[in-house]
């Protein structure tokens, strides 16, 4: 079973001209197949709420903090804080996540697959009943 983790990307550039960061499927953990962001999340709602069966993502914070609790199927939880726009957090499949958004906060997300809402566990108690030897 994959573990979460951040991953650094570097910096090209200085602070008097500005930054750009690259990321290619040669360099990642799966192959890219969609792109989404979310952002004006107020900083009062809690986001997420969900796992993916077969899904893998890697987010990114492009502005503001984002905040994410983790949860893998043998009950282990993680924190990450995403607040530098070249660290992105890998999050394999079966990850229950919790996420809290600043309000200034756009949060880029590059995932394995095409959007499929089979690929979602929405209940918690549905996620709770899988087991790592189970996967």
């Amino acid at each position: 079973m994959s573990v979460s983790r951040l991953i650094e990307f570097a910096k090209i550039g200085s602070s008097e001209l500005g930054y750009i960061s690259v990321a290619q499927n040669s360099t990642l953990p799966f192959e890219i197949k969609r792109v989404y962001w979310t952002y004006f999340t107020p900083d009062s709602v809690v986001r997420g709420h969900h796992a993916h069966w077969d899904l893998e993502q890697l987010i990114f914070a492009t502005n503001g903090r984002i905040e994410f609790v983790l949860e893998d199927v043998r009950g282990q939880k993680t924190e990450y804080v995403l607040d530098s726009p070249n660290i992105g957090l890998y999050i394999p499949r079966l990850h229950w996540r919790t996420i809290k958004f600043s309000h200034s906060a756009v949060l880029m997300c590059l995932t394995s697959m095409e959007y499929d809402e089979q690929d979602y566990i929405r209940l918690y108690s549905e996620f709770k009943k899988l087991t790592a030897h189970e996967i």
